[in-house]
């Protein structure tokens, strides 16, 4: 919350930030920059936006734009983060598992192929909108029914869109990643947002 803001504090601030998100993954990558920032959940339908039909690309991208726009409606003096990830295999888009079974379903299909993770952010300010596209090929290894069972057993990963966490125990399912910055395989490029938000006024 903007509580604790100084004057001092306000003033190196263009707009308070705001990220338009309750994932725990998001807001843990986003204070490593050192920002004060709140969290706000966009209330976006994202299955009504499934159900179009668009290519992953297209549709990380309008999701990451309407969760920045449903949120800056209600805080129209702050700069807000939209952010959205979906994961493309085949051209099938796989969510998150919730369940085990799901999860262990997902990963047999994946093991052994490569399959692209697509995260869209949308920063939005009373002035302008920007949206960027992060791209990355992850190479899974070829698994047994048994070894997805024992990593999904131990990792958990049941809210994680493709059912593996590559900060934990999911990197040892993969053989090569293809990537420009490892924040945005668990949803926020960092490296690309610090560079936008800096170039906004934000400080170093």
């Amino acid at each position: 919350m903007f509580k604790d803001m100084g004057k001092n504090q306000s003033l190196t601030l263009p707009f308070p930030l705001i990220l338009a998100s309750t994932s725990k993954y998001r807001a843990k990558l986003l204070s490593q920059l050192g920002w004060t920032f709140e969290t706000l959940a966009p209330g976006v339908d994202e299955d009504k936006m499934k159900a179009l039909g668009l290519s992953p690309t297209e549709l990380a991208k309008q999701l990451s734009i309407m969760k920045a726009h449903a949120v800056h409606i209600k805080k129209p003096l702050c700069c807000v983060i939209g952010s959205d990830q979906v994961l493309s295999l085949e051209d099938k888009i796989l969510g998150k598992p919730h369940t085990e079974e799901r999860a262990i379903e997902q990963l047999h299909f994946m093991q052994g192929k490569t399959h692209e993770l697509i995260t869209a952010v949308t920063v939005k300010t009373p002035f302008i909108s920007e949206t960027f596209i992060n791209s990355t090929k992850l190479h899974m290894r070829s698994l047994t029914l048994q070894q997805i069972k024992e990593y999904v057993e131990a990792d958990l990963p049941l809210d994680c869109a493709g059912s593996y966490k590559l900060e934990s125990r999911g990197i040892k399912l993969f053989h090569h990643i293809e990537m420009s910055d490892y924040t945005s395989i668990i949803g926020l490029p960092l490296i690309e947002l610090s560079n936008l938000l800096i170039k906004m006024g934000y400080p170093q």
